[in-house]
């Protein structure tokens, strides 16, 4: 078979979480370039209804499905849906999470709720919906799970304890995956850079010193493609594995690129 059509993803099914807008939708929109039929979920109905119309102008099919991946019944509903629309599931796209309240404070400031709602938001739900997909995988014969982590799953931050811990558990969560479901199921990480997509504090964020070997910021239709790879039977062999797409921003250590701690001098140097 030619490289590339292995690439093709034509009668596949895809769940992407998430897809509302930004990140999620980008990579929606590239799996239905490659040809497979989309299930959209989020939690604002208007945009995934503008997602999925994208995604039919591109000629595939659209399923949107409002669900909170924290609740496991309206991800179990979810399933259900896509199983009633399409038949089967052979990729899922874990990409809801982000930013949640507390998330810069102090360990003594956070409250139980700020870190269960972190927790659930970046780490549980990918749980609740693999749990839900994969019998359904395996009952046709395997699939791709592709969890979307950070470059924050394989490095802290002063001040950052929720969203780092819940990515970097995400991490040793798909690789649990692996361990258990492989041959039949890849499971894969990606960790995306800086990928503003309208966050101006990321914007101003980046500005104050360069981040990135690469000198600017991530584009949405830069994560695209790999996602596709991911998803494509092209990395048939790939399973556990973490891909950064960040500009080169890990590439100097698991400190932002350009960092350096001021420290004062002995006397005397």
């Amino acid at each position: 078979m030619p490289i590339l059509d292995k690439l093709n993803l034509i009668g596949k099914v895809a769940i992407v979480t998430g897809a509302g807008r930004g990140l999620g939708r980008a990579m929606a929109l590239a799996l239905a370039d490659a040809g497979a039929d989309l299930v959209l979920t989020a939690r604002t109905h208007s945009q995934l209804e503008e997602t999925a119309d994208l995604v039919r102008a591109k000629g595939r099919l659209a399923l949107w499905v409002s669900c909170d991946v924290t609740d496991s019944s309206s991800v179990g509903a979810m399933i259900d849906s896509t199983i009633s629309e399409y038949g089967h599931i052979d990729i899922l796209v874990n990409n809801a999470g982000g930013a949640t309240p507390g998330m810069d404070h102090t360990l003594t400031e956070i409250t139980d709720e700020e870190w269960r709602v972190g927790v659930d938001t970046n780490l549980t739900g990918a749980m609740h919906c693999s749990r839900a997909a994969i019998p359904h995988m395996l009952e046709e014969g395997g699939g791709k799970i592709i969890n979307v982590t950070s470059g924050f799953g394989f490095r802290a931050a002063r001040d950052n304890f929720i969203y780092t811990t819940a990515k970097a558990g995400l991490v040793n969560f798909t690789r649990a995956l692996a361990m258990t479901y492989a041959p039949e199921i890849q499971a894969n990480l990606i960790a995306p850079g800086l990928f503003p997509h309208d966050n101006r504090a990321m914007i101003e964020w980046w500005r104050e010193g360069k981040y990135t070997p690469m000198g600017r910021l991530g584009k949405d239709e830069e994560l695209g493609p790999l996602v596709v790879l991911l998803a494509s039977g092209l990395t048939s062999y790939m399973n556990g594995q973490a891909i950064v797409l960040d500009g080169g921003g890990l590439a100097g250590g698991h400190a932002p690129t350009g960092f350096a701690p001021v420290v004062p001098l002995p006397e005397g140097s």
